[in-house]
């Protein structure tokens, strides 16, 4: 089946709102194994939003409309689709009932306009989900179709997970099952994962089964997909396990997360398992680190807490760094074991860097030292990161946390660390 998605809004043109409805819904219809051959955003412009609708029926077998469902004047989507379909539109009594439920159950007065809402092309269906007042629509027209969808994230994610994908694959004849793993690395650069990982892909092409992607996610890390079709769930679920296990075999090292876990998550998991608590120091990367460790739920029975000492003389008066630059691997050392000591942990991390061009202290911007305490284990390392001010200090992130993770796991061989030492 060829599938087009079109949004609707003049707000998505103007930069107003991110169009993030676009991108949720190219993965779904992917995993769905239907082709999506044109994303199009429009304005709320009645004579484009026809020419558009007519065009995209005209090369696919579904359209999918996103917007323009509301209760107000420049909400046409439902008047749009008439047109097109060359029908009138009806009320629908069951779905004026449910908006006015709605807003009497909330103790609001409903206003006559979002009653329009119950409006439905003839020979169309409203969608069964309503989770907002706007109900969704299902058009057919001849062998084609038609999907209309609220733009909120919230009610078209619903509608196109439990009504309109599975509409689509019946209509398409889609048994197979398509199903997908996300592994998240980092340490290494896209290229040189796809270099890694090229003679597994070719292998992969030539017998069918698994296909290999890549998703450079920021702060989430470097994402190597996985996905797999087959008959049933328990064969996908044996397919992507038996994938990832030959992947892991040859990047393993850059893998700390699978599909939902994070690397703060993991390194929180892992400190948790070994009975460790955490303590941090942060300059360059300005309370981030902590931020993201407390965004883990249960993570304060690990998190001792976290000293943001950006002005050098914090460094010197509360984290014992001795005087002088504070751009440097010493500076690191101390700032970790001065965090730990302070705050009573068991271990501390630390981030001192160059994020911009005042910064410098006569390194390049982009130079971070990460630091790390664990008993009398001490040490700092250098990372040069790339970007701007606002990516390096997120990279300087997810740097310090895995050079936390690797260390714990012991895969450095001058770290003799397996366990708590205090």
């Amino acid at each position: 089946m060829r599938c087009e998605f079109i949004a609707i809004g003049t707000e998505l043109l103007l930069g107003q709102i991110v169009n993030s409805n676009a991108a949720w819904l190219g993965e779904q219809l992917a995993l769905a194994g239907i082709d999506c051959l044109y994303q199009v955003t429009i304005g709320d412009n009645g004579q484009r939003m026809k020419d558009t609708i007519t065009q995209a029926l005209e090369r696919s077998d579904a359209v999918i409309v996103s917007g323009g469902l509301g209760p107000t004047q420049d909400d046409i989507t439902r008047e749009v689709i008439a047109e097109v379909m060359g029908v009138d539109l009806i009320r629908d009594e069951e779905i004026a009932e449910k908006i006015r439920y709605r807003f009497e159950s909330r103790g609001r007065v409903m206003s006559d306009n979002n009653l329009r809402q119950a409006d439905i092309p003839m020979g169309g269906m409203p969608i069964p989900q309503m989770p907002g007042t706007a109900p969704g629509l299902i058009c057919p027209l001849g062998d084609k179709v038609i999907y209309a969808v609220p733009g909120v994230p919230f009610e078209m994610k619903m509608m196109v997970n439990e009504c309109v994908l599975p509409d689509m694959k019946k209509r398409a004849g889609l048994t197979a099952i398509i199903k997908s793993r996300v592994l998240k690395t980092w340490g290494q650069t896209e290229s040189g994962l796809d270099e890694m990982l090229t003679e597994r892909m070719a292998y992969l092409d030539e017998v069918g089964g698994a296909t290999i992607a890549f998703q450079a996610s920021g702060i989430e890390g470097l994402k190597v997909r996985i996905t797999v079709k087959a008959g049933s769930e328990q064969e996908a679920e044996k397919a992507l396990s038996d994938e990832e296990k030959a992947v892991r075999e040859i990047i393993g090292e850059f893998i700390f997360g699978t599909d939902e876990e994070t690397m703060e998550s993991v390194v929180l998991d892992m400190l948790r398992q070994r009975n460790l608590t955490l303590a941090i120091a942060e300059s360059v990367t300005g309370g981030m680190v902590g931020a993201r460790l407390t965004s883990v739920p249960g993570s304060s029975d690990v998190l001792k807490g976290c000293i943001v000492a950006y002005a050098s003389e914090i460094k010197y008066n509360i984290l014992d760094v001795p005087e002088g630059p504070v751009v440097t691997p010493d500076a690191a050392r101390a700032m970790a074991e001065g965090a730990r000591n302070a705050l009573g942990a068991d271990v501390g991390i630390s981030t001192t860097g160059v994020a911009g061009p005042s910064e410098q202290e006569g390194q390049p911007v982009g130079t971070v030292h990460l630091g790390l305490a664990i008993g009398d284990y001490i040490e700092a390392q250098m990372t040069q990161l790339p970007g701007d001010r606002a990516r390096i200090r997120e990279y300087g992130v997810i740097s310090l946390l895995n050079f936390l993770r690797l260390r714990l796991l012991g895969r450095d061989a001058n770290t003799p660390f397996a366990g708590k030492t205090r």
